[in-house]
């Protein structure tokens, strides 16, 4: 069968157990089983919360959840990728850091995970009211998908007599009195104060220079997209800021997907960047600032003239001109690894923190926990980190020393950077003449930023809420080094021919689109490379047989999907399209008897 051909019409499977050793969260301390949900509609959203398009389906699901409160009930499986993410309370954090409205099953052994042989962060599983698994989707992009087939899930089963209406299990928990909750960045003003992105409340907050004490809140604290004065101002979750020449403050407003302009004497809040809309594939790449679409800018820096901008939600470094007024991709390809070179040829991996200095941009790459940089021609380079599945707390020579998940730097005055190493809770210092890694502070929750005040070091702490004073040590702190890889289990596939097959089937009422352009495309490649006797590179057809090198026992197969599909509808004028696309990092380990297919599910179910 054609992998994206139709699949008979739902087929069902029963669906396993929802079991976790961390236990739930989000329902008043009650343990829920899988028969709890009977008579709803289940949707699992299978995430961990450092991965950006899981951030981006949280968003996605918020609407559906709303519309659907009285038959649907949407249960996030926290299934983590770092060590750091195991932790129970972190996910705690995590689901009240994102604002998740629904209950939580802390899955920290991957139990769930492997029972409905998931492969991708994120994955929605959509489960009928009497218990089968009838729907599949990896990525993003599906909720318009999901949302029409539960409206066919509710019409079918309220006929059948096994729809259940009514309140679901969600416990919202106390909300906490602190003065900053999630802090995500800080500036350092010319008046002395330091500004915060309150990012889980949504505003900005300016401090006098201790760090403690509020001057002023700017932003309404409502999560939405509104300009105008400090008051009325609306964020959704802002994370970076950075000084223009001018003295207003430009600041990253993530979920906004936007640029924003605030005046410092005023507070009066502007846009300069962004529609408000997520980028997709195939929308424009530049042209005027406020008519093109960005995906969840995370950080912002001043770099030769331009203001810089990590692009978290497509893996690219995107630039603003403040002179022109416009937006342009900078370097990435929207493929998600470490790869170095020419910036169009680069990748990377949720960018999340930006520095400049004169003569380069440093950036925390949190997926590949690097550290990297990009000179002023816009080539790039790294300096710490070894690739998506590698990190830990090393110390040492660059080239094995290891981060974990880090998501600001810092320039400090002597030429060295300082990382602030969020999942280690730790600062940790590179220095470009030496070649080498060493351990600045530790004891710190989730450091997210920092900012260098006098001869002090101000550390955003973002799990304790508050901003933390540290003096530049002259000597490192020694710690035990720790090495971790990601815990997912190797797939075992044979040497030699592989099938490699990614499902998609277009949702009901739709087919795929092929008006501009075809309407799939498929790209593979392997970590190492030589993992790859034949089949890399990319194509249109969704399935492909690849060649695993017999000499090469183990790997990562990186396989990146999208299909496009539309209304078919012959009398609609302006049919609705909409984009699927999902990356796969698949651990595989070659094995006589392994398996000779491999199957990747974008949308649908694997007959």
């Amino acid at each position: 069968m054609n992998a994206a051909s139709p699949a008979p019409r739902r087929a069902r499977v029963r669906a396993p157990e929802l079991v976790g050793k961390g236990g739930w969260l989000n329902t008043g301390g009650k343990d829920l089983k899988l028969a709890d949900f009977r008579g709803r509609v289940l949707i699992l959203d299978f995430w961990t919360f450092c991965c950006i398009n899981c951030l981006h389906v949280l968003d996605e699901l918020r609407e559906l959840e709303g519309k659907h409160r009285d038959t649907v009930v949407i249960v996030g499986v926290h299934s983590p990728k770092f060590a750091h993410e195991a932790e129970h309370q972190a996910v705690v954090d995590a689901v009240e850091r994102y604002g998740v409205e629904h209950p939580v099953l802390d899955d920290p052994e991957l139990a769930t995970w492997k029972q409905y042989a998931v492969r991708a962060w994120p994955t929605l599983v959509v489960v009928d009211p009497e218990g089968y698994v009838v729907a599949q989707h990896a990525g993003e992009g599906h909720a318009h998908a999901i949302e029409r087939l539960v409206e066919e899930l509710e019409a079918e089963h309220a006929a059948k007599g096994t729809l259940r209406r009514g309140d679901g299990p969600y416990v919202a928990p106390e909300p906490e009195p602190t003065v900053l909750r999630f802090p995500g960045k800080a500036l350092a003003l010319p008046n002395g104060n330091l500004l915060v992105s309150d990012t889980t409340r949504h505003q900005l907050v300016e401090l006098e220079e201790d760090g403690e004490t509020v001057v002023r809140r700017i932003g309404s604290g409502v999560r939405g997209f509104v300009d105008g004065g400090a008051e009325e101002a609306g964020f959704s979750e802002p994370q970076g800021l950075a000084l223009l020449d001018e003295g207003a403050v430009v600041v990253a407003d993530t979920v906004n997907h936007a640029l924003r302009r605030v005046d410092p004497a005023t507070g009066e809040v502007t846009t300069l960047a962004g529609t408000g809309r997520q980028w997709w594939q195939g929308s424009p790449t530049s042209g005027p600032a406020r008519e093109i679409d960005l995906s969840s800018p995370w950080d912002v820096a001043l770099f030769g003239g331009k203001v810089w901008i990590a692009m978290a939600g497509v893996h690219q470094l995107w630039a603003y001109d403040p002179e022109a007024g416009t937006v342009e991709v900078t370097a990435g390809t929207t493929n998600e690894g470490l790869v170095d070179g020419p910036g169009p040829e680069a990748w990377f991996a949720q960018p999340s923190g930006l520095a400049a200095t004169a003569d380069r941009l440093w950036l925390a790459d949190s997926e590949t926990s690097a550290l990297r940089w990009v000179d002023p021609d816009g080539s790039v380079h790294t300096a710490v980190g070894a690739g998506l599945f590698d990190f830990g707390h090393r110390d040492g020579a660059a080239g094995q020393a290891l981060l974990q998940h880090p998501l600001g730097v810092t320039a400090l005055p002597d030429g060295s950077v300082a990382v602030s190493d969020t999942y280690n809770h730790a600062l940790r210092r590179y220095d470009p003449v030496t070649g080498g890694v060493t351990t600045l502070a530790t004891d710190l929750r989730e450091p997210s930023d920092a900012v260098l005040v006098g001869d002090d070091i101000v550390v955003v702490e973002s799990a304790r809420h508050r901003l933390t004073r540290l003096r530049l040590p002259e000597e490192a702190v020694r710690v035990e080094s720790v090495a971790h890889r990601t815990r997912r289990a190797a797939t075992d596939v044979t040497p030699g021919a592989v099938r490699l097959d990614v499902i998609f089937q277009a949702p009901a009422g739709q087919k795929l689109d092929s008006s501009h352009g075809p309407a799939t495309r498929l790209l593979v490649s392997a970590t190492p490379p030589e993992l790859l006797l034949a089949g890399e590179g990319a194509g249109t057809d969704l399935s492909r047989t690849v060649e695993l090198n017999p000499a090469v026992p183990e790997g990562v197969l990186h396989v990146s999907a999208m299909a496009a599909s539309c209304d078919d509808d012959p009398a609609g004028k302006y049919p609705a399209c909409h984009v699927h696309q999902q990356d796969w990092g698949v651990p595989v380990r070659l094995t006589e008897g392994g398996a000779d297919r491999l199957p990747l599910v974008l949308a649908g179910m694997d007959a």
